[in-house]
């Protein structure tokens, strides 16, 4: 049902932590004690699926469904119903193929960052290429998942997202970790302790100064360590930086787990 056989080119090609894969395979998921759902109203995660084929679109719904602790609350066809009926509903979760008639899944989750900043994208693909998942990123969805996963890694998935997370296949990530291991700049390049953590922070999507203020130093000096971690990873973008941080296992929980 997951699988998706349509080739051709994909469409035209910002985040919370994964630390660990999940050993059965598939996604990596966030450490022992990371939220796992939204901590507001602690009901099931309320979800919106997006895809143009019916017959996936429906599937996929009730395979979520049958999940207790997720909830389908609207399915939609194409980007344009999607905002609309995420405007609306507001889910915690928009799993979203990408692509889709007209607007496609990453220009879908641009709007619905800059509209519904509440609803975390998902987005479901059948594509696996870097320029891909670095477009999805930059539009800022919660994670990038491939249509070959399972149901419980769906669901896991899911719950990751709505959790605060950045959700990436596992499929994905030991392709990126090789693409580092083996390109430009692959001795790995020891950084600091305050590199890493400035590292830890791009990964969850912090800007300069959200940085600075959490971790008590100046702006500049800021734009220094970003600077110096871009150049000793060999890598071109902030992007890229969180990338890197997943695939590489050096993010933290975004939220500590919350009793109840």
């Amino acid at each position: 049902m997951m699988n998706d056989d349509r080739t051709g080119p994909g469409p035209d090609p910002g985040p919370g932590p994964v630390s660990r894969a999940d050993e059965a395979g598939g996604i990596a998921r966030p450490p022992d004690g990371a939220v796992t759902k939204p901590v507001a109203g602690q009901g099931p995660v309320r979800i919106v699926v997006v895809e143009d084929h019916a017959l996936v679109r429906e599937g996929t719904a009730e395979l979520l469904e049958r999940d207790p602790g997720l909830t389908v609350v609207g399915q939609a066809s194409s980007a344009e119903e999607a905002l609309k009926l995420i405007g609306g509903q507001r889910p915690d979760v928009a799993l979203v193929d990408v692509e889709l008639p007209g607007m496609n899944g990453i220009a879908l989750a641009r709007a619905v960052a800059n509209q519904v900043a509440e609803t975390r994208v998902l987005i479901l693909s059948a594509y696996d290429d870097y320029a891909y998942v670095i477009g999805a990123l930059e539009a800022g969805v919660a994670g990038y998942l491939l249509k070959t996963s399972s149901a419980r890694e769906l669901c896991d998935a899911v719950r990751t997202a709505a959790g605060g997370a950045l959700v990436l296949d596992e499929a994905i990530s030991r392709r990126l970790t090789h693409h580092w291991r083996t390109g430009p700049g692959s001795a790995s390049p020891a950084l600091t302790a305050r590199e890493t953590e400035v590292l830890r922070l791009l990964a969850r999507g912090l800007p300069n100064k959200q940085i600075a203020s959490q971790l008590g130093l100046g702006l500049r000096t800021v734009e220094s360590h970003v600077s110096s971690v871009l150049g000793k990873l060999g890598l071109a973008s902030r992007t890229e930086a969180a990338l890197y941080a997943v695939s590489h296992h050096l993010t933290l929980p975004e939220r500590e787990s919350r009793p109840g």
